[in-house]
């Protein structure tokens, strides 16, 4: 029950995702580096974002980007607030 029995495959048969039944010893190295990697290349995108965002129209109600946009913390829609009462 379960497995395939493994047979004999062509050895000259290249593969870029391991070929048969891989099974890399550092597959977990090599996950925290990626993922590492990710985070850091995700993070400089949303800082760069968030630099540059901005909005020409004023919102009528409350979003996400308002916390960090430039716009909304120290730029001309520092006095907008949201309450329940608007929304």
């Amino acid at each position: 029950m379960g497995a395939v029995k493994r047979y004999p495959y062509p050895k000259e048969v290249w593969s870029p995702a391991g070929g048969w039944w891989t099974r890399p010893t550092n597959w977990k190295s090599n996950t925290v580096i990626v993922a590492a990697g990710m985070s850091v290349i995700i993070a400089v995108v949303w800082k760069i974002s968030a630099e540059r965002e901005w909005r020409h129209n004023k919102p009528n109600r409350w979003i996400p980007s308002m916390i960090w946009s430039k716009q909304f913390t120290d730029g001309e829609y520092k006095e907008l607030k949201f309450t329940e009462k608007e929304k």
